[in-house]
C-alpha cells in the first residue's frame, strides 16, 4: 500500500439538508484496508433515492429530527461520503485477504453484513452508515466486494448494485415463480425498470405502471402490459386479478394495490415515492390471506444471484445519463426531474 496516495477527491455530505451540504474536496484521506478488508478504486458510481432520501433526512418518523435520518433509524456521523452503487477495481488488501484479489474488477455488496473486521448485529448500508463509493477510494469487507466477469463498461456495471439487488431481493421474498402475473408500479425508475427486467428473467407476466412517455422504454424492457400513473388498476385489472405486487410508490392509492391481488397474493415494498402513510383495510388482509413483506435488507443469496444474471447477460444495464463527480448536485438535480428511465452514474476518473 506504499504508492497509495494519502488524500483523494471525493464528496462530503456535511449534514441533512439542501444541495449545498454536497462538498467536493480533494483533500479526504484515503481509507486503510483492515485486516479482513480491500481497497477498491472507485470507476463509477450510481445516483439513487436513498441518496436525496438520506441527505434530506427523509427518513426521519420524527419531523425531520435527524437522531433516526437513516436507513438504520441511527444518526448519521458527519462528514459522510454517500454512493451505494460502486465499481471498482481492488487496489489493495488486508493482512488477512488473498493478495489474488488484487486487480479485480468488482461490484459491492450495498446492504453490509460485516465491517470494521466484525460481524454486525444489524446491516449496515454503503454509503449511510460507513463512507460509500462517492470517492476515488472506499473501503469495504472483502466478502461483501464481489467480482464480476463482463464485458460491460465500468459505468454500465455501477448501474446494477443498489436498484437491482434491491429488486431482485423483493422478487426472492415474494416468491416469484414462471408464470406470474406481477404488477410493478414505478416501473421507468431505477428498481422499477429492474424489476421488470428480473421478473422477465424469472418468466413472469409483467404489468408496468408508468407514465405515458415512457411506455415504450418499458415495452422495449419487457412489460407485457403497462399502466398509466393515473389508471384506476382495479378498473384496468379488476379485482383479484395478479398474483403479487412490486410497489415502489406507495400514496393515496395504496389501497387498490390489495384489492386487484388474488386471495393467497403477496405484496412487496421498498419505497414510497408519493408518500409513506397508506390506509390499510385489515380486512382485506386478512380475509384474503394475503402476505406483506417490506424489503430492504438483502438475503445472503440474492447479490449472487444478480451477479449470475449480469454476467450471463439475463439483464441490461440502463444508464439515462453520466455526469463527472464534481458535477454530483447537477447529478442529484437531473435525478429529481424523473425524465429519465434508469440510471444516473457519476463517473470517477483517476
Amino acid at each position: 500500500m506504499t504508492d497509495l496516495p494519502t488524500t483523494m477527491r471525493g464528496v462530503w455530505l456535511t449534514g441533512h439538508g439542501d444541495l449545498e451540504r454536497l462538498e467536493t474536496r480533494d483533500d479526504i484521506p484515503v481509507p486503510r484496508p483492515g485486516p479482513r478488508d480491500v481497497l477498491i478504486r472507485v470507476a463509477a458510481a450510481g445516483v439513487n433515492n436513498t441518496d436525496i432520501n438520506t441527505r434530506i433526512g427523509w427518513y426521519s418518523k420524527n419531523d425531520g429530527d435527524a437522531a433516526d435520518a437513516s436507513w438504520a433509524g441511527t444518526p448519521l456521523r458527519f462528514p459522510r461520503i454517500q454512493g451505494i452503487d460502486v465499481c471498482g477495481r481492488i487496489v489493495a488488501v488486508g493482512a488477512e485477504v488473498p493478495s489474488e484479489r488484487l486487480g479485480a474488477r468488482v461490484l459491492v455488496e450495498p446492504c453490509l453484513r460485516e465491517a470494521d473486521g466484525q460481524a454486525l448485529q444489524s446491516p449496515w448500508y454503503l454509503g449511510s452508515e460507513c463512507d460509500g463509493g462517492f470517492a476515488e477510494y472506499t473501503v469495504v469487507a472483502s466478502r461483501h466486494a464481489h467480482a464480476v466477469d463482463s464485458p460491460l463498461s465500468d459505468v454500465e456495471l455501477a448501474s446494477f448494485p443498489c436498484s437491482y439487488s434491491t429488486a431482485e431481493g423483493m422478487l426472492t421474498r415474494a416468491g416469484i415463480v414462471a408464470g406470474a402475473r406481477v404488477l410493478v408500479t414505478g416501473a421507468s425508475g431505477g428498481v422499477g425498470s429492474a424489476a421488470v427486467q428480473l421478473l422477465k428473467a424469472r418468466g413472469a407476466s409483467v404489468i408496468a405502471v408508468t407514465s405515458a412517455g415512457k411506455v415504450a422504454a418499458l415495452r422495449d424492457l419487457g412489460a407485457d402490459e403497462t399502466l398509466l400513473r393515473d389508471d384506476d388498476v382495479v378498473a384496468a385489472l379488476g379485482r383479484d386479478s395478479v398474483d403479487a405486487v412490486v410497489d415502489l410508490v406507495g400514496g393515496p392509492t395504496w389501497p387498490a394495490l390489495l384489492d386487484v391481488l388474488r386471495p393467497g397474493g403477496r405484496y412487496a415494498v421498498s419505497g414510497a415515492i408519493a408518500g409513506p402513510m397508506v390506509d390499510l383495510d385489515l380486512r382485506t388482509l386478512y380475509l384474503k390471506d394475503l402476505t406483506l413483506y417490506g424489503c430492504t435488507a438483502l438475503d445472503p443469496e440474492v447479490f449472487p444471484a444478480l451477479i449470475g444474471h449480469i454476467e450471463t447477460g439475463r439483464i441490461r444495464p440502463m444508464v439515462a445519463a453520466t455526469f463527472p463527480l464534481d458535477r454530483i448536485r447537477d447529478a442529484q438535480t437531473a435525478f429529481l426531474s424523473k425524465a429519465h428511465v434508469g440510471k444516473i452514474v457519476l463517473t470517477v476518473d483517476a
